[in-house]
C-alpha cells in the first residue's frame, strides 16, 4: 500500500516544510480495509475504529509542526494512542498530491467540467516535482460561460456542502469562461490566476486586504469556498487509485471537518426596515 501511494505521489515531491508519508504503523503490515480523509480529527479517527479499518490515508498532516509530546493527555497525542492502540496506520500525502498530474486540483476541476487543464502553478525547472502537468492548481475552460453570480451558485451546487458554502468577490455580472482552482489555501496564487488569463479563480481561505488588492489591480474576479470542501473531491480519486490493490476495500469520509459551522447572510439594504 505504501508502494503504491509513493510511486503516485512520491514524497520527494512535497514542500521542504511539510510532513509527508509513513506517520504511524508497520509498513509491511497487510492492508485489507482504507479510510481515505482530508483532515485526521477525533470524529474521522472514530469513524475509521468503527469502519474496523487497518490505515488512514489523510490529505492534512497530523503531526506538520515539531512537537516534544505525544502523551494522551494533549490532543495530538490521544489520536495517536488511539491509532497505536487500534493497530490502526496512518499516511500523509499532502504538496505531494496537490502538485501531482492528476491530483488534487483535478478532481476540483473535474467538479467544474473544466477542460484543457494546465497547472496554474509550476514547479521550478530542475525541482523534484517539475515534470509535465504537475504543478500547483488547475486553469481551465468552462462548459459554457458563467456570470460570477452564477458560477458562484454552481460551486455551492457541486462541491460538498458545507456551512461556509462560497463566497465571491468580483462583479457579479462579469462573464467568466476561463476558471482556475486550487485546493486548500490559495492566496499565494493570486498573481499565478492573473498571469494565467483566468477571468476567476476559486480556492479557500482568501484574505482579506490580498484579495481586495487583488481586485483593485485588475485580477481575475474570487471565489472563497471553505478549505474542506475544496480537497474533499480529490478523495474519491484516491479510494479509486487504492481500489485497485488486490483485497483492498477503500472508504471516503464524508464528515465535513471544516471549522466553520453557522453562516447567517447580512439582508440585502432593501429588505432591512427603517430604522424608527
Amino acid at each position: 500500500m505504501v508502494a503504491e501511494l509513493e510511486r503516485r505521489y512520491p514524497p520527494i515531491w512535497a514542500e521542504d516544510w511539510d510532513r509527508v508519508g509513513l506517520v504511524l504503523g508497520e509498513p509491511s503490515a497487510p492492508v485489507r480495509r482504507v479510510l481515505c480523509v482530508v483532515d485526521v480529527v477525533p470524529e474521522t479517527v472514530a469513524e475509521a475504529l468503527d469502519a474496523g479499518v487497518e490505515m488512514i490515508v489523510a490529505h492534512h498532516p497530523l503531526l506538520l509542526r515539531g512537537v516534544s509530546s505525544v502523551a494522551p493527555t494533549t490532543y495530538k497525542g490521544r489520536i495517536v494512542h488511539q491509532l497505536i492502540r487500534a493497530g490502526v496506520a496512518l499516511y500523509v500525502a499532502h504538496t505531494n498530491a496537490d502538485v501531482a498530474a492528476p491530483g488534487v486540483s483535478d478532481s476540483l476541476a473535474a467538479r467544474f467540467g473544466l477542460t484543457g487543464l494546465r497547472p496554474l502553478h509550476t514547479p521550478a525547472p530542475g525541482s523534484p516535482a517539475y515534470g509535465p502537468g504537475r504543478g500547483i492548481g488547475r486553469v481551465g475552460e468552462l462548459p459554457r460561460p458563467m456570470t460570477l453570480a452564477e458560477l458562484t451558485r454552481h460551486a455551492a451546487a457541486v462541491l460538498p456542502a458545507t456551512a461556509w458554502g462560497v463566497r465571491a468577490a468580483g462583479d457579479p455580472g462579469r462573464t467568466v469562461r476561463t476558471l482556475a482552482v486550487s485546493g486548500g489555501s490559495g492566496d499565494a496564487f493570486l498573481a499565478d490566476a492573473t498571469v494565467a488569463g483566468a477571468d476567476a479563480f476559486l480556492t479557500a481561505d482568501l484574505r482579506h486586504h490580498p484579495a481586495g488588492e487583488h481586485l483593485a489591480a485588475g485580477g481575475p474576479a474570487l471565489l472563497d469556498a471553505a478549505h474542506w470542501a475544496t480537497e474533499r473531491p480529490w478523495l474519491d480519486d484516491l479510494a479509486a487509485l487504492l481500489r485497485d490493490a488486490p483485497g483492498v476495500e477503500t472508504l471516503v469520509s464524508d464528515l465535513d471537518t471544516d471549522p466553520w459551522t453557522v453562516h447567517a447572510s447580512t439582508p440585502a439594504v432593501d429588505d432591512k426596515e427603517p430604522r424608527p
